[in-house]
């Protein structure tokens, strides 16, 4: 029963991840900062609920890329005050990896796979 909880908690995640990718990439759509947060705080508090196996996997798999994008957002935020067009192609860059990560994940959630490193 825990692990069906862990499993739907994973699956509510991914898609407000989804959701934060998605609207990244859509010109207008920013919707993603506040859902974002709130999958952030989700995962770090379900994380202790998932046992160590696969499902566990995903809630590092998805902290982890959720941190790398806000280091990379802020490194490459400078261009944006310098060069409008590098700024905007960095920021693209790293939205279509996040959403290729998010995607990803939700594959391999479905088929029950573990997340590597």
């Amino acid at each position: 029963m825990q692990e069906d909880a862990t499993h739907t908690v994973s699956l509510i995640s991914y898609v407000l991840h989804l959701i934060v990718a998605v609207s990244a990439i859509i010109p207008g759509a920013q919707v993603g900062p506040v859902l974002l947060v709130v999958a952030l705080i989700l995962d770090l508090i379900k994380k202790s609920d998932a046992a160590a196996g696969w499902e566990a996997s995903h809630f590092s798999y998805r902290i982890r890329t959720v941190i790398w994008a806000a280091v990379l957002y802020l490194v490459t935020s400078p261009l944006w005050f310098f060069f409008i067009l590098p700024g905007w192609l960095a920021w693209a860059v790293i939205s279509v990896w996040f959403l290729y990560r998010i995607v990803l994940g939700l594959v391999r959630l479905n088929k029950q796979q573990p997340m590597d490193g």
